[in-house]
């Protein structure tokens, strides 16, 4: 590449390109959709009102919930995939990360989506597998010994990008710690409720809105 970092006109252009279909493809609200088809209601309206699949769970359907998890991660590692096969991991990196924003921001909500994590943990899939076991690792430890998904996804998204640090791959690190970065924003309630010690707990009945 001729330029600093490989940043041509060309390449930018292919990066926005992938940035978007991965927007489109994180942007699809699953948590919604099978609250709906399972006859659950109005996800908004429960529990913490966020569509993703601990909320889904807190409605009491574990189906439902798992079938939430497994989307919101596919619609993460569909795109990474997708383009690491036709293009490279620079475009790879940029789909992962719009469908990662798309899920957070979709436009079919008024940009009012998720906190990322499951599809976080779909692009993980989608870069290597080895990210995502360090992913599961960590959140695994924490979610079953403490039962609060919350911190145990926050201390799992700030473990994946020192691992990539640690291979050595810095490109991948910084793009991982942008997401983490972004994590612990959308958990910025959480992070005062954990604080407060009034967080809710994997398991808990949903409170009334």
């Amino acid at each position: 590449m001729d330029s600093v970092f490989g940043m041509t006109p060309q390449w930018l252009g292919l990066i926005s390109l992938w940035f978007g279909v991965g927007y489109l493809s994180g942007s699809i609200p699953f948590g919604l959709l099978i609250a709906r088809l399972f006859g659950l209601g109005n996800l908004r309206e429960i529990g913490s009102g966020n569509i993703g699949a601990t909320n889904v769970l807190r409605t009491g359907s574990k189906p439902a919930a798992a079938g939430t998890l497994l989307l919101d991660a596919l619609k993460g590692t569909v795109p990474v995939v997708a383009a690491m096969q036709l293009v490279n991991t620079d475009a790879a990196l940029a789909a992962g990360f719009g469908a990662f924003v798309g899920h957070i921001m979709p436009i079919w909500l008024k940009f009012r989506g998720g906190k990322g994590v499951a599809t976080y943990v779909g692009v993980l899939l989608g870069l290597g597998w080895h990210f995502l076991v360090v992913f599961a690792i960590v959140w695994l430890t924490l979610a079953i010994s403490l039962r609060y998904s919350s911190l145990a996804a926050l201390a799992a998204s700030a473990a994946v990008p020192a691992y990539a640090m640690y291979t050595g791959d810095l490109k991948l690190a910084l793009a991982l710690f942008a997401m983490t970065i972004i994590v612990y924003l959308t958990h910025r309630e959480n992070i005062s409720r954990l604080v407060k010690g009034e967080e809710t707990r994997i398991g808990s009945k949903p409170k009334p809105s």
